[in-house]
This record gives structure tokens, sequence and C-alpha cells, in this order.
């Protein structure tokens, strides 16, 4: 633009000069046939100022646009130009490599460096004997060190910073601790005007490639934490088994992709089926190896009906894998549909419960805790807790994250009268209908709040 402005310039005086020379004539020639002539020719840039003065804007945009294709498209700084049009459509540090190499590389002869100074790392350099050698490399990461302020620098043969883009050698940009160094023996014929726009134009790309790498790599994390999610998902039952004299049901809702709640279902024999729910100590991939390890654990013991010793061998495992303030609560039951009864073991879960019809209505019997924590502590001796059951009874059994959730007040779910209700009304009901009377509720008293826990349950029905 140092060259536009110095043609507008001249222009400018021209068309003064001509005015001032024009009244000038018709002041001193007399009243002739000349006279008209010199009128004449004097109107000539009188018309034009007017012109000027009346659409000043569009005159000079035009002319302005004019003298700008004239050094910018057919002067060396097109070379910059063609490498900011091909800049402006950069999505990634590959586009750009590829504009480096299609415009200032092949087309222009420069020699590009381009380097992270953050990480001392070279993103890019020209195969050849400047920007190659680690001597340059050297140089000038000790000349401009990572704290240079952001902007537009020309350099000289020495690789130091030259004021007068005359005796430059070549330049660079920095911006957010990167520097992109151009070499290029005729940088004085670049119009001074284009360094702004392809500094400009250069923050912009970085902007756009971070932002795009953050996301791309959200995605992937995204779509690694899905895969990780349903690899947990496949521990838990796809489908409730066929058992007779037993109907299943179950509800698992993790609050982020993992969870660290779990269930199972594990028939024992013909009359036997082990129930487990449990709830593994904090949240994400920590909880989710851990609730892998423990259903891992009690799949693969053979005597399922030992509870003793099944919760031993998770205490044991959860243990040895030596995650600081990792344990789980848990509840192991097996309900015998022909001696109608659960033996079980109540490792601190929330109280799970069983729900008998008597002549007043269903009545709430607890499964009380009668362990410690697994996992964390020593355990002690454990002793199986054994109940009656009747046929018409339904077991539920529930993680925190149900008994717990709060409305508006801060008063849990589990302290209220609307939840009592509904577990003796719903225990009619069949385990599906049951475990959807539940979840409803749930939600309806969290409101619209964020659920602060993982939601899980399961409902067995005894007798059918």
């Amino acid at each position: 633009m140092y060259k536009i402005r110095k043609k507008v310039i001249i222009i400018s005086v021209y068309a003064v000069v001509l005015v001032l020379f024009a009244a000038v004539s018709m002041i001193l020639v007399p009243d002739s046939l000349t006279d008209r002539a010199f009128s004449i020719l004097a109107g000539v840039p009188a018309v034009v100022l007017i012109i000027l003065l009346i659409d000043g804007d569009v005159v000079r945009k035009s002319l302005r646009d004019h003298l700008r294709r004239q050094v910018f498209d057919k002067s060396e700084t097109h070379y910059l130009v063609d490498f900011i049009n091909k800049l402006r459509f950069c999505y990634s540090l590959d586009d750009f490599y590829k504009a480096i190499a299609d415009s200032l590389e092949s087309i222009a002869d420069c020699s590009i460096l381009f380097v992270d100074c953050e990480k001392n790392y070279i993103l890019y350099n020209s195969p050849n004997r400047i920007s190659s050698s680690v001597k340059v490399r050297d140089k000038l990461a000790l000349n401009f060190p990572v704290t240079w302020d952001n902007g537009t620098y020309f350099i000289d043969d020495s690789l130091g910073v030259v004021s007068s883009y005359k005796d430059a050698r070549g330049f660079f940009i920095s911006s957010d601790k990167q520097h992109f160094y151009v070499f290029c023996r005729y940088t004085k014929l670049f119009d001074l005007d284009i360094y702004d726009q392809l500094f400009e134009e250069f923050t912009r790309f970085q902007s756009r490639a971070k932002t795009i790498a953050n996301l791309s790599e959200i995605s992937g994390l995204t779509k690694e934490w899905q895969q990780l999610a349903d690899t947990q998902r496949s521990f838990l039952p796809q489908t409730m088994p066929n058992i007779a004299g037993l109907k299943l049901a179950a509800y698992f809702r993790p609050l982020v992709n993992v969870s660290g709640d779990y269930y199972s279902v594990l028939p024992v024999d013909k009359h036997k089926t082990l129930l487990m729910l449990g709830d593994v100590s904090g949240k994400g991939l920590p909880a989710a190896l851990i609730m892998g390890l423990v259903m891992n654990t009690v799949k693969i013991i053979e005597n399922k009906e030992d509870l003793v010793s099944v919760i031993h061998e998770v205490d044991k495992a959860i243990k040895g894998m030596r995650l600081q303030d990792k344990y789980t609560v848990l509840f192991l039951g097996i309900v015998d549909t022909q001696k109608m009864s659960i033996r079980y073991i109540n490792a601190s879960m929330s109280d799970p419960i069983v729900l008998s019809r008597s002549p007043d209505g269903y009545r709430i019997k607890p499964l009380s805790s009668n362990a410690s924590l697994v996992g964390i502590i020593d355990m002690g001796d454990i002793h199986v807790a054994e109940q009656r059951l009747f046929r018409g009874d339904t077991i539920l059994m529930a993680t925190d994250g149900v008994s717990e959730v709060m409305d508006d007040n801060g008063v849990e779910l589990g302290d209220t009268e609307i939840f009592r209700q509904t577990l003796q009304t719903g225990a009619a009901k069949q385990p599906q209908q049951f475990v959807d009377d539940i979840v409803n509720l749930v939600m309806e008293y969290n409101g619209d709040k964020k659920l602060h826990d993982d939601v899980t349950m399961m409902v067995a029905k005894v007798g059918y």
C-alpha cells in the first residue's frame, strides 16, 4: 500500500495544479477565443474536482482497488496474496503445510521455518540449507525467545531484527508462542501493508486450528469413553434371566458415561438365585475399574452359595488393586424359591427391603447391614443373615442415588411419606411397573435439577 499511497498523492497534486492553472488563466487572459479555450481546458479538472467532492469515496475506492490490483496482483506481493488466500481455507496444520509448499516454496521460492517456541519443537522446515540448518535454528531461538512479543518483524542476513524493510533478508511472525519464519531475498519488494493482512490471517488460522484440534480431541475422548461405557454395560445383564418362581426387573442410569454402580443375577441351581447390587466409591474410570473387578470376581467363583467366601474374595481383589480410597458397598442375597427364604450379607448398602403383603397393606421389612465396607478396612467376622419370604413378596435393592435425591428444600426422598406410599402401592405391581413408578418419582422429586449420583435398582418378585 506504500506504492498505492504514493501514486494517489501524485495524482492528487496533479489535479490541484490543473485547478489552480485554470483559475489563473480565467483571471489574466482577455476575453477572446483563446480565453474560451483556456476556460474549457480549465473546466476539465474543475469537473473532476466536483465529481470527487460529490462522490469522492466511490472514486477513491475505485482508484485504490485499481492500484491495489496493479501492486498486489502484478508485483512480487502477489506471492503473499496467494498464500493469504490459501491460508483463509486452512483448518489444520496439514492444510497449512500444503499452502506453504504450494505458494511460498514452489512459486515464490521462499524458505520456511515454523517453530513452536514453548515446546522447543520444529513444526515445519523447508528442505534447504537455511531452514534445515541447526545453527540457524539455534541462533533464531537465542535471538527470539518464547517471550517475544506478538507481531511481524524483519530480519537481516545475521538473523537479527532490522528496522528497515529494504535491508531485510526475510521476516517472521510471532504469535501465541509460535514463530513463522520466511526467508526471501526480495522481501524488500513486498508491499508493507501486506504484512498486516498476513499477520491477521495467520492468527485466525491458529485460532481455527486450535479449536478444531480441541474438538477432535474431545471427539476422540468421547468415543473412547463411549466404548468404555459400552464395555461396562456388557458386564450387566442385557436381559433378565427367566427363572421359575422369580420375576425380575432392573434400572441403571449412570451420572456420567461410566459408573460405579452394578447389579447381577446369577442362577445357582434350579431353586436358588444369587442377587447382587453394589456401589463403588467415587465416579469415573477408577470406580468403573472396581465395578468390573467385582462383577468378574463374583462371576468366576464356583461356590456362590458360600456368601462369606464370596465377599472375602471381593475384598481381597479390591485391596489388590491398591487404588487409594476405593471401596464398595455391596448386597449379596440368595433367594431360595423352594425354601422361600433369602440368605444375605449386606455390606453397608442403603437398606434393601422386602415388601410383604399383610391385612393392612404391604409392610416394609429392612434387610439391614451386617458387614462393613468392602475393600478398604478389615472386615472382621461376617455372619450371614436369613429372612423368610412369602408368595408375592417383593425385594427392592437400590443404590443411594434413589433414596438420597433431594427436592428444592434439601429433603431427601427416602425420608418422605410419598416415597413410602409409592413403595407400598407399587409392591403389588409387576416388577417392571414397580421400577417405573420409582424412577418417575425420583425424576419428579428432583425437579429440573441435575442428578448428583448414579441411579440403580433391581426388583425381584417371589412366587411367580
